[in-house]
């Protein structure tokens, strides 16, 4: 990637590519001073754009955090990576408007994510444009005018963080943070061909965000890449304790998916008439089962139940709640008429209104027990921005249908590409799961979008290689097993239960033998360090934390877990075994791994 003579084309950057730059000796001063010189204040997108004053701020500091990191780049995951946030969320010293010029204040102090971004070196350039209060799916009700589609002016954008997708869709910026209440954080990533991550409740906390409806709102990434959005999800993410609503991750749930998943997918599907999107939803499912999913229908009435109280019955108070004090006059007339009807609901309708809500999530928490995710369009159907002047509400709800009952039912969510329309507008795909999957429906969103031959958001550029990490993801521990847990074994499913995931299989480093213990039921090895030893086959797994001592507990003398050495020079745990349980065992070392000893001793008995 060159540093100079950058065209407005050429900041389709990923992650991977500005870190590379700035290995390749590029500066931050040169590269962000360059991209604000080409972005276009006219852009509506954009509410606001950086000034000169406030970018240098940003890199004075940027000199600091390196400083105090000796220099060294890799310690700053982010360094000189430009971001944008939907103009909803604070940022110190820029106005907050949530698109409502007469509503903005400017912001005292960060809010929490936007700090812990630029803790990790990363550059606020502007904030963007979105459906005013975040009340809407469409992104054109803003004063500052309907942000456009990225494939078709005439079509919308989606919303309500219609400006963060539009310019993480042109390559403007690499990620930028949406807001996500019923759906506002997938949807316009569907209508834009990019990544929209839709963390758990409470994961990304909501310091510093102008609420929708406080108790389900969830601040959302955009990316052109699911690695890129899961990275800045982790650096967000995180307990803050000035968030009412902030949880810590328990770190019970998978961290990644077995090779051959099971998705639900819904009985009874609406696409309102859209032969277009249907079709794609359906090549998308036929793609699924060539990546080996199993797809298995659900029914999908109590999803739907749930999906319309979010704004047909009294959860709409809370967007009444979050504009109090804001004269009815200042507000979008669409907008206005949504959060005026939240005054005709009584506490009473409000406590109803709970009590349905934890029935029907139970009840959809209970059917997707058992499937790895639920997989539904993101949206069943796309408009012009002609069709939503003539319906503006109605065509907004449609967009919801698969949206809205997410964050009622406290679930995670991955809005990912998944083909163009006949007449090239993009469609996705939504991945569903239980709260805290996000790094589950991650991984399975990597292999998804490295499957597919489809460009970066509007930018036209494919997806670069993925490079494959061997690091040990936050909230797991990585276990080495050798026998009875090998996948097919007797005791996998002490594995498979705790929501462990198959990793890799791989090799000891060359000093250790493996013995046959005497008199184990079910049959097991004995594993041990020697001079004399060679490389045996392993399993490596990753267990969330929270159920590792649960399975270290079911593990019997003379076996136990320590530290295991791999050909490549990982320490990772591991099974070993008591040196006097070794003195009547068989030295099975030459079969180099348990299956080729049981499959000699399934031969002999033949």
């Amino acid at each position: 990637m060159e540093s100079q003579s950058m065209s407005s084309a050429s900041f389709a950057f990923t992650l991977a590519d500005w870190q590379q730059a700035y290995r390749d000796t590029a500066q931050p001063a040169e590269l962000l001073h360059a991209l604000l010189a080409q972005l276009s204040r006219d852009d509506n997108a954009w509410i606001c754009l950086a000034s000169t004053a406030q970018l240098d701020a940003q890199l004075s500091n940027l000199q600091t955090l390196l400083d105090k990191a000796e220099g060294q780049q890799d310690k700053l995951p982010l360094y000189g990576v430009p971001f944008a946030i939907k103009d909803n969320i604070d940022a110190a010293g820029w106005a907050t408007t949530a698109a409502c010029p007469e509503f903005a204040y400017e912001a005292q102090a960060d809010a929490t994510v936007v700090a812990r971004l630029r803790a990790a070196g990363a550059i606020l350039i502007g904030k963007t444009n979105l459906d005013q209060f975040a009340t809407g799916l469409v992104g054109t009700r803003s004063p500052h005018g309907a942000v456009v589609n990225s494939f078709d002016p005439t079509y919308v954008s989606g919303g309500s963080s219609s400006g963060s997708a539009s310019v993480v869709a042109r390559g403007l910026v690499p990620f930028s943070l949406g807001t996500d209440t019923a759906g506002s954080g997938r949807v316009p990533a569907g209508f834009n061909n990019i990544v929209g991550l839709k963390p758990t409740k409470g994961w990304l906390p909501n310091s510093g965000l102008v609420p929708a409806c406080r108790t389900v709102d969830c601040i959302s990434v955009f990316a052109l890449t699911v690695s890129d959005a899961e990275t800045v999800a982790r650096l967000a993410g995180g307990y803050d304790a000035e968030d009412a609503y902030s949880r810590s991750n328990p770190n019970s749930a998978p961290v990644g998916m077995k090779s051959a998943p099971t998705f639900a997918v819904p009985d009874s599907l609406e696409f309102f008439g859209d032969t277009q999107t249907q079709a794609v939803f359906e090549q998308a499912l036929e793609k699924l089962r060539e990546l080996g999913v199993t797809l298995q229908p659900i029914d999908f009435s109590p999803f739907r139940k749930l999906a319309e109280q979010l704004y047909y019955g009294p959860w709409v108070a809370e967007r009444t709640v979050a504009v109090e004090g804001v004269a009815p006059e200042h507000i979008d007339p669409v907008v206005r008429g949504i959060v005026d009807s939240g005054h005709q609901y009584s506490a009473c309708d409000a406590y109803k209104a709970e009590y349905l809500r934890a029935e029907l999530s139970r009840q959809i928490n209970d059917a997707l027990a058992g499937f790895d995710a639920l997989v539904v369009p993101t949206s069943p159907t796309i408009r012009s921005l002609d069709e939503m002047r003539q319906e503006p509400v109605l065509f907004n709800s449609q967009f919801g249908t698969y949206t809205n009952f997410t964050n009622l039912a406290d679930l995670s969510a991955l809005a990912v590409p998944a083909g163009l329309r006949d007449d090239g507008l993009p469609a996705g795909i939504t991945l569903l799961a239980p709260a805290w999957h996000d790094l589950a429906l991650a991984a399975f969103g990597k292999r998804w979008q490295a499957s597919l031959e489809l460009p970066l958001g509007a930018t036209g550029r494919a997806l670069p290689p993925q490079k494959p990490t061997t690091a040990v993801l936050a909230g797991s521990v990585r276990v080495a097993v050798v026998g009875a847990h090998l996948t097919g074994m007797p005791l996998n499913f002490q594995l498979t239960t705790r929501n462990a995931v198959l990793v890799e299989q791989t090799l000891t480093s060359p000093d250790y033998r493996l013995y046959a213990l005497a008199g184990t039921v079910p049959p097991k090895p004995g594993l041990a360090r020697s001079t004399d030893g060679t490389s045996i086959i392993v399993e490596l797994w990753d267990i969330p934390l929270a159920r590792f001592g649960e399975f270290v507990a079911e593990i019997p003398a003379p076996l136990g877990i320590g530290n295991l050495t791999l050909a490549d020079g990982r320490s990772v745990k591991g099974f070993i075994c008591e040196p006097w349980a070794l003195s009547d065992a068989r030295d099975i070392t030459s079969f180099g791994g348990w299956r080729a000893f049981i499959a000699s001793q399934q031969a002999a008995k033949n």
